[in-house]
């Protein structure tokens, strides 16, 4: 049985998003809330050294183009396979992206788990949301090398922070990035703790994605998007 999966629901609205709940894999979210389609990804159905099913590479700015392929590691999240960004140009301002294909998010809950290898220029794994194009969308990004999270919205390809925390972000572990977003609120969230909160009307809806910086030699794997109306 494949472990990508799609469930529709319909429930009744409870609150805005600052009453929400939305949780990690494994927990539940509450009933108070409108839920539409929900996607996981887990790229174990997918073939070791191919392109993951199902999603779009782009790319932001300078450089090569990405290279994203399926991996077999030992000690994934789930099951053996993760995804990696494996042409590893060291251009600075090169941002490689893997957008889920033919989808559109108006407000949503999306996550990742993410385990930064290595990079002389960053060390990065992002969520994307709101996806237009490659030059407009939203994304929540944590850099090892930098020690940071930051939330930026990419404007006509131009960078611009939202929002930010200092903080560790440890290579060679998994973490967890979360962003939940409806309207013009966005709550970013890192292992489960909410570092940024912020406003921003800059794009109503879009797709969603993977997100990495130059050399960023990064794991990714349960990629969950879920949608509220």
């Amino acid at each position: 049985m494949k472990k990508f999966f799609v469930v529709a629901v319909i429930c009744c609205m409870g609150s805005l998003i600052s009453n929400y709940t939305y949780a990690q894999q494994g927990q539940k979210i509450i009933g108070s809330e409108i839920l539409g389609e929900r996607k996981e990804y887990y790229f174990d159905d997918d073939k070791d050294g191919e392109f993951p099913q199902g999603f779009q590479s782009a790319l932001t700015g300078k450089g090569e183009p990405g290279r994203w392929v399926v991996k077999k590691i030992e000690h994934a999240p789930t099951a053996d396979n993760v995804v990696v960004q494996t042409k590893l140009d060291d251009t600075d301002y090169r941002f490689p992206l893997l957008v889920l294909d033919g989808s559109s998010y108006k407000d949503a809950m999306v996550f990742v788990r993410f385990r930064a290898i290595s990079g002389k220029t960053g060390q990065a794994g992002g969520l994307v949301f709101r996806y237009k194009d490659s030059k407009n969308y939203y994304v929540l990004r944590a850099d090892a090398k930098e020690n940071n999270v930051r939330l930026y919205k990419m404007v006509d390809g131009n960078r611009r922070q939202i929002g930010g925390k200092d903080l560790k972000v440890k290579s060679n572990e998994w973490h967890l990035l979360k962003v939940v977003y409806k309207g013009d609120k966005m709550q970013c969230f890192f292992d489960n703790a909410k570092v940024i909160e912020a406003a921003d009307n800059t794009f109503d809806c879009g797709s969603v994605g993977l997100w990495t910086k130059s050399d960023s030699y990064t794991f990714f794997d349960d990629f969950v998007v879920q949608e509220s109306r």
